[in-house]
């Protein structure tokens, strides 16, 4: 048996610890991430008992960054981006700004340098894109337009934060020597010589994976799917993402992270960027644990009894500067107070790129060793919390709107898009069909109607696609179909039909009901991913009820009959398919 087993030994503790806490987080309605950095927690050296090399698991930490960055570059959508590109970008580089803000404040208070207080803020400013999936398709949010504001958001926050990971080794000199005495300061012409020199590498390496990468790596995709071989499939992703981060950093000086993401963003342009996504899923998963258990082993939990004050003030800006910010900003664009609290529920936590950036931050001196702990112990705090605070969105909401004259004034203020224009033709507005949502469903249905002249209105919170609808000479109004505020103002008190092409389990019945108040012969349809779902709708006989994978396979199989029978084939009438069932698959 070898004698050196420090690899084995802490592969070992790291997952089991890691599964065992993980599955009791989950048990209490928390992130399995609050789990993963409990079990690194109890193999640290700050801990009685195993301790784990926290060097090896520093490695192994950094295989876990390439892996999570390559899947976030597989799932970089520019177009989702784009479709919300008016709130998610100027939104979160306002709140990254403000969040930055108060950090720096916050740790210039407790005496700590100007790069210290810098690198602090920025961790507390970005939030976990891992925390935020999961608690989007826990609420069935993931595809709403609250849900796609607050992704995009965070899509922007990475991207800053991609750009800061780069940029900080080069400007750690600078910010080491900021408020020592003057011979110390780095001369100006160095510090700009130091910041062309890192981003003439940056943008060669850019320039590199959009020419050369954008072409070769697809291709090396398709040959290596013709082998027919899964393994050597997956084989060949997991090589691509660790390949390129390590070149990248060899060659460029560019972060594990950029360069990992750069390889999922190039990957994404293959046809078979899904299965590469899946493919690489498990392994990806498995270091990602291995990330957060390492993250969790530099934790000092000493920090919570010795400093409850700082602690406190770290998650109060976490959960209550960062989340004021984003409902504000929101607020600003117009958007109604439920799209305000969903996105900053969605801020309020911070995780895998503040653990990146507050490791970074002490490797380069800036950061003291206590505020990574602090960050640590405020991530853990606010990811626990994160559910909780999704959870009261709701009734939160109508307290807020109860008791708060304000927030009603402004859901209630002059909002040009929340009606329809006076020009709008009247003709349009007698017996059309009030169309709600105008995503990939909604719009296709949307041209349907056009092409056969069939007038419609269409219901839509994305501001954005309003204005576009617009434009286009299409009546639309904004804001959320749930409230009867915006069914009104599409006037369907004289609609024929309203079409739900939102997957939007939770307010259905409610747009239902205030449809059928103000009109009680108005038809329905509806629009659902889900069979329980589907039979609940139909049985409460809200309309007529579309699922997604029925629809699918009505279509092929009709395609299907009619191919048959253009060639001649003689295709039988349809057999019950309880007869069917009953006699063994026989009849």
């Amino acid at each position: 048996m070898p004698h050196d087993v420090n690899l084995i030994a802490t592969i070992a503790a790291g997952f089991g610890l890691a599964m065992v806490f993980g599955f009791l987080a989950a048990r209490f309605r928390m992130p399995p991430l609050v789990g993963y950095l409990l079990a690194g927690i109890m193999i640290s050296p700050a801990t009685p008992g195993f301790v784990a090399d926290v060097g090896l698991a520093g490695q192994l930490a950094e295989i876990g960054v390439m892996l999570l960055m390559f899947g976030v570059g597989l799932h970089f959508s520019l177009d989702d981006l784009m479709a919300v590109r008016r709130i998610a970008i100027p939104g979160a580089i306002v709140q990254i700004a403000a969040a930055v803000a108060l950090g720096m404040a916050t740790a210039s208070f407790w005496g700590w340098s100007i790069g210290a207080s810098l690198v602090f803020g920025l961790c507390l400013s970005v939030a976990s894109t891992v925390v935020l999936l999961r608690a989007l398709e826990a609420k069935g949010l993931l595809k709403s337009i609250n849900g796609q504001i607050a992704v995009g958001w965070l899509i922007v926050e990475d991207l800053v934060m991609v750009l800061v990971l780069v940029l900080l080794p080069a400007l750690a000199g600078v910010l080491t020597s900021a408020g020592t005495s003057s011979q110390a300061i780095t001369p100006t012409n160095e510090i700009w010589q130091a910041v062309g020199i890192t981003l003439a590498k940056i943008s060669a390496f850019i320039v590199l994976m959009l020419v050369v990468g954008r072409r070769v790596l697809p291709k090396v995709l398709w040959l290596v799917a013709r082998t027919g071989s899964k393994e050597l499939f997956t084989l060949t992703v997991v090589a691509i993402a660790v390949g390129v981060a390590f070149g990248a950093a060899k060659l460029f000086d560019v972060s594990f992270a950029l360069g990992a993401f750069f390889a999922g963003m190039m990957m994404r342009e293959s046809e078979f960027s899904h299965r590469a996504a899946d493919e690489s899923l498990p392994l990806r998963d498995a270091f990602a644990v291995l990330f957060f258990v390492s993250v969790g082993m530099l934790f000092d939990p000493n920090v919570i009894l010795t400093q409850p004050v700082k602690l406190l003030a770290v998650v109060a800006i976490i959960m209550i500067g960062k989340t004021l910010a984003a409902v504000v900003l929101v607020l600003l664009f117009r958007y109604p107070l439920n799209t305000a609290l969903t996105v900053g529920a969605s801020l309020a936590q911070i995780g895998e790129f503040s653990f990146i950036l507050a490791g970074l931050g002490v490797a380069l001196g800036l950061l003291p060793v206590e505020g990574q702990s602090l960050v640590l112990a405020g991530a853990l705090i606010s990811i626990a919390a994160n559910s909780a605070i999704f959870a009261a969105i709701e009734p939160m909401q109508q307290w807020i709107r109860s008791r708060s004259a304000l927030a009603r004034r402004l859901e209630q203020r002059a909002d040009p898009l929340a009606e329809l224009p006076m020009t709008t033709d009247q003709s349009l507005l007698t017996g059309q069909v009030l169309l709600v949502g105008y995503g990939r469903v909604g719009k296709r249905i949307g041209n349907s109607l056009r092409e056969r002249q069939v007038p419609f209105v269409v219901a839509e919170q994305n501001r954005e696609v309003v204005d576009a609808l617009r434009q286009d000479g299409i009546p639309a109004v904004s804001g959320e179909a749930a409230t009867p505020e915006v069914l009104i103002q599409a006037h369907v008190a004289r609609a024929a039909m309203l079409v739900i092409a939102i997957p939007d389990t939770i307010n259905v019945r409610k747009m239902v009901e205030i449809a059928k108040t103000l009109n009680p012969s108005i038809s329905v349809v509806l629009r659902t991913h889900n069979e329980e779902e589907a039979e609940l709708l139909r049985k409460e006989s809200l309309g007529t009820v579309f699922l997604g994978e029925h629809e699918l396979a009505h279509g092929m199989t009709s395609h299907i009959l009619l191919h048959l029978q253009s060639h001649g084939k003689a295709v039988p009438e349809p057999v019950a398919v309880t007869a069917y069932a009953k006699s063994g698959g026989n009849a």
